[in-house]
Order: structure tokens, then sequence, then C-alpha cells
């Protein structure tokens, strides 16, 4: 576009009219048909632009605008008023003058002047030769019917020159060689000295606390003891003198642990050869024939009688016992009748009453039920240490072993292996071996597993 736009988009053979709220004044229908009306349209507002100006021939326009430009009042602004009158320059006034006349309604060659306000005449060149000159390129037709401006500009008034804004003072180039700051970087590094600096302050401060606490506490002490007795490591201490409970003595086994236990006895110890009775009374707790029975120990063993008791009043009333079925049930007694009394003695004291029957335990160092006599005998260092075929099993190994003397006084005769891996027959001499010829079975202590 040019200083001032032309209104090329305007069609010569049918009537236009501008969009609402555009401020461009509608197009007459025809020559000499008055306009449809328009619609007021913003104060104009100067600008530089490129286009082209159309001319056109009507005189009322022509004396319109002629008159505003000699109201034109050149103090608004600094050079507009020198520019009204000197014009656009040689060749814009030359072309304007040309081509004025041109399109319709247009007679003679005048126009009127818009430096004077008079008319000037003109030739009908045609209104578009500025700008074809200007963009080299061939003039387009006038368009039909009266023209207004629509840039804001009036027709004919010189456009000042553009006043360019002031340059910015160039920036000061950065030093090529300095590196990028790393603010947050920088601000990490200091919070982490901060924070270890801390750190150190605080540890520092509980070392000499702890180090004043212990001076201290020594101070006292020394005064507390000026002998320096507690500074001996061979001197008694403090809680010497105090009572612990059960007098220092470990709590008593349970049961169950007393009976896992293996105690020291050598297999040739001999005893006194006398005994002693395990005071007390357990009924028979259970249905069938009474059999009444004592406890007696042999004096000087270093074996737990009461220990020895529980296990045979327990083992006898279990149901897998002999008194399975309700046949027999047993009743400890320490005085009075009894029908047997089961002895636990020493090794060389075992031999002797099983001699009695005619029974030599001395070879496998075992226990024997001596018929002749009231007693069966229980060895001590069975009791004690068990056998290799029940190995760490001391409790059932236990079971075994009373179980077994027992049921000879109940007139049970010794059993074999019945076959391979079958449980040991309770009256199978199991401290001896488990297995009969091939045949091997596990070990055993009840007659109704």
């Amino acid at each position: 576009m040019g200083k001032h736009s032309a209104r090329a988009d305007r069609s010569p053979s049918g009537p236009a009219a501008a969009a609402p709220g555009t401020g461009r004044r509608r197009a007459h229908d025809g020559p000499g048909q008055p306009a449809r009306g328009h619609e007021t349209a913003p104060p104009p507002v100067p600008g530089p632009g490129p286009g082209r100006r159309r001319g056109g021939g009507c005189d009322e326009e022509a004396a319109r605008l002629a008159d505003a430009f000699d109201s034109f009042d050149p103090g608004l602004a600094p050079g507009i008023g020198a520019a009204v009158d000197s014009g656009f320059g040689p060749d814009f006034d030359a072309g304007y003058d040309a081509g004025y006349g041109a399109g319709p309604g247009a007679e003679g060659g005048t126009r009127p002047s818009a430096r004077t306000g008079h008319p000037e005449p003109r030739e009908t060149a045609g209104w578009g030769v500025i700008g074809a000159q200007r963009d080299g390129a061939t003039a387009p037709a006038a368009p039909a019917g009266p023209t207004h401006a629509t840039t804001g500009f009036l027709q004919g008034a010189p456009v000042p020159a553009p006043v360019p804004a002031p340059a910015p003072p160039p920036a000061a180039p950065a030093p090529a060689s300095a590196p990028p700051r790393r603010v947050f970087g920088g601000a990490l590094r200091t919070a982490t000295g901060v924070a270890a600096a801390l750190v150190t302050a605080v540890l520092a401060v509980a070392v000499a606390g702890q180090v004043q606490d212990s001076t201290q506490s020594k101070a006292q002490a020394r005064a507390a003891d000026p002998t320096g007795q507690r500074d001996d490591p061979e001197a008694p201490s403090r809680s010497d003198s105090r009572p612990t409970p059960n007098g220092g003595a470990r709590p008593p086994a349970t049961y169950e642990e007393a009976m896992a236990r293996k105690y020291p006895l050598a297999p040739d110890a001999r005893g006194s050869g006398d005994f002693v009775t395990i005071e007390g009374h357990d009924r028979a707790p259970g249905k069938g024939e009474v059999r009444r029975y004592r406890i007696d120990v042999e004096k000087g063993l270093p074996l737990d009688g009461s220990l020895f008791a529980t296990a045979v009043h327990r083992t006898l009333n279990d149901s897998r016992s002999w008194g399975h079925g309700g046949k027999y049930t047993f009743e400890r007694v320490s005085s009075g009748d009894a029908d047997f009394v089961v002895t636990l003695a020493s090794p060389g004291t075992t031999h002797v009453w099983c001699a009695k029957s005619g029974l030599d335990t001395s070879e496998d160092n075992v226990s024997c039920d001596s018929a002749v006599t009231d007693r069966v005998m229980i060895n001590g260092y069975r009791w004690a240490q068990g056998s290799e075929t029940y190995g760490d099993a001391m409790h059932a190994y236990r079971q075994m072993l009373i179980n077994h003397e027992v049921g000879h006084r109940l007139g049970h005769d010794h059993e074999s292996c019945p076959a391979n891996g079958a449980l040991a027959p309770v009256m199978m001499q199991q401290t001896k071996f488990l297995n009969t010829g091939d045949k091997v079975c596990r070990p055993n202590p009840w007659p109704f597993p």
C-alpha cells in the first residue's frame, strides 16, 4: 500500500456496503444517486504506508477537500504546514494533476486546488499513474463512483515524515573469560559448610561434657573411697554383701529338663550298700489292681532320689505303661507293706543284689529284677549315663529302664525284635541291642506305645 489506501476492493458494477462498525462510507448506487447511508468513522490517525491514491470527478467532494486543506492549522505539528505549502514533490504533483480528472462524472480537467482553494486545469490521464510508476506495473482502471479517504489522511494532505525512535545504547559485552555464576552451587556449599560447623561444635560440646562428667565422677569416687580399693580389680564388689535370689543358686530345673540331662557317675562306682527310703506318698491315680511300691536310694549316691521317685510314679501310671486299659494302678508308699521296692544303687551294689537271684549284671553293667528278694534293682550308672542304643534320649531311656525291670516283677520275660523297622518291645534288652538277627527295631520305652 502507498501513503494513502485505495479502495480497490469496491466493485464498479454493483453496490457494495462496508461491514458495520468499520467507519467506511457506503458507495452510491450509481452516478447521480445519493448514498444509502454511512456510519461514523473514528478520527483519522495519520500513519505511513505504501499505497495509491484514487481521484474522482466529483466537484462537490473536491471542494470539501479543498476547504479542509484551507482550514488546516500548520501549527498542530512542526513541519506539517510547510509540507502542505510545498506539496508532495514535483513528481507526485505532476501525477496528481494529470490523473485527477479521470473517472466517471469528471468533466473537463479541473479540480479544486489543495493549496489555494481554486480550481486548476488538470489532464485526464488517470489517477493510478503514480502507483504504476512506482511499482513498475500497469496502472489499474479508476474505480467508478466517487471516492473518499479511508486511511485517515485527507486527499492531497502531505504525510509527515516518520520520526525514527532513538536507538538503544549498545549493551556492554560480557567478559569472555568470566565463568557463569553458580548461585545455587555456592549457596549449597555455604549451607553445607555451616551445617558441618554446627555438627562439629555440637560434638565438641558433647565430648567436653563427657570428659568433665568422667573427671567429676572419678573425683567423687576418690572422695568416697579414700583407701583406693575400688580401683583394685581384686577388691570385693559392693554387691557381694547384697542378698541374691535363692542365695545365688540357679533355679531348679523342671522335671522334663532334669530327666533329659546326663549326670556324672563312674561305671565301676561302689557305694555303702545301705539304703534310704524316699519319704512321701503318691496315690494310685487310676483304676484296676493296686500295686504298692516303695522307693529306696543307696546312701551317698550322688543322684537325686526325689527325681527318681517322681519318674517311677509318673512312668508306671502313664496310660502307655503297665496300667494300660485299667489293669493296674500304682501307689507309692514310704512305710507299711509294699509289693516291691524300686531301688537305685551304685553299679557295685546292684551286682551284689542281682547275684542273689543268680543274675550276673557286671558283664554289661545292667539292671535286674532280683526275684528272690523284694528289690527291683536300677543300676545307677545306667540311670546317670544311659546307653549307646538311646544316645542322648535320656528321658526315654529312663522310662524304658523302669518299665522293663518292673515288667519282670509283673511276670513278663524278655522279647526279641519282631520285624525290621518295628518298635522294639519294652521287654527287649534295649540297653544291650536293638536287633535280633538281621532285624533291627527302633527304640521304644512303652509296653503299649
